[in-house]
C-alpha cells in the first residue's frame, strides 16, 4: 500500500489522539464531548514547527493546551504565542498556558553533566506536571520532553494522575531514533514514526507515513 502523507496521515493520527477522549467520555457520561487537558512539549529547531502542525488539526476538545519548553528557547515561545493568537480568532473559548523549565541538556554537553542537569529538570518538572494534571502529553523529540514525561510517569505510579503519552518521532529521523525517542520508546503509550525503516527496527512503534 502507498504510504500516507500530509493531510491524509494527519487524519490517521486522529484515532490515536482520540483514545484519551473516549476514555474520558466513559468517566464523564454527562458531557457529550469532554474537554481533554493537553500538555505539549515544544523544542528548539524544527520540533516546535512540527508539533504546531500536529496541533493545527485538533479540535477545541483538546483544551486547555499547556505548553512546556526550555527556559532558553525564546524562538519557540514566540511561535507558540503566534499560533495561539490565530487559534483564538477561530475559537473564542481557546485556552492555553506556557511554562518554562530548565533545559535538561545543551548541545554538545557532556554525558556526566547532562545527568545532573536532567535530574534538576525532573525535580523542577514534578510540581509543574502535578499542578497541570494533563490527560494527554504530546511530544516529538526535544530533550525537554524526557523530564516532563518521567515526571508524569512518576505521578502515575504514585496514583496521583495517569497521563497518556503520545510520542511522535521527528520527520528528520529516517533510520535512527533521537536520544529522547530511544528513552521514551519504552515508556510512551503510543510511539509514532514517520519512516518505514524505523518501524522495522522498533516493532512497538506505529508507522503512519509523513504526518508533518
Amino acid at each position: 500500500f502507498p504510504s500516507p502523507s500530509g493531510t491524509g496521515a494527519l487524519l490517521l493520527l486522529l484515532p490515536v489522539l482520540l483514545v484519551p477522549v473516549a476514555l474520558l467520555a466513559g468517566r464523564r457520561r454527562s458531557r457529550r464531548t469532554p474537554p481533554l487537558s493537553l500538555l505539549v512539549v515544544a523544542g528548539s529547531g524544527g520540533h516546535t514547527t512540527e508539533i504546531l502542525r500536529l496541533l493545527s488539526c485538533l479540535s477545541e476538545s483538546y483544551s486547555p493546551r499547556h505548553y512546556v519548553l526550555a527556559d532558553s528557547d525564546k524562538m519557540s515561545e514566540a511561535k507558540i504565542r503566534s499560533f495561539e493568537q490565530k487559534r483564538a480568532e477561530m475559537f473564542s473559548s481557546s485556552q492555553f498556558t506556557l511554562d518554562l523549565i530548565p533545559r535538561s541538556r545543551e548541545v554538545r554537553q557532556s554525558w556526566t553533566s547532562s545527568m545532573v542537569t536532567t535530574m534538576y529538570s525532573i525535580l523542577y518538572s514534578l510540581p509543574l506536571t502535578y499542578k497541570l494534571k494533563p490527560d494527554l502529553i504530546l511530544c516529538n523529540g526535544p530533550g525537554t520532553c524526557v523530564p516532563v514525561c518521567i515526571s508524569a510517569l512518576l505521578l502515575g505510579l504514585l496514583g496521583m494522575k495517569k497521563a497518556i503519552i503520545v510520542y511522535v518521532e521527528s520527520i528528520c529521523r529516517v533510520e535512527t531514533l533521537s536520544l529522547s525517542g530511544k528513552i521514551l520508546y519504552y515508556f510512551s503509550d503510543y510511539f509514532i514514526v514517520q519512516w518505514p525503516a524505523l518501524k522495522d527496527k522498533y516493532p512497538k512503534s506505529v508507522y503512519l507515513g509523513r504526518i508533518v
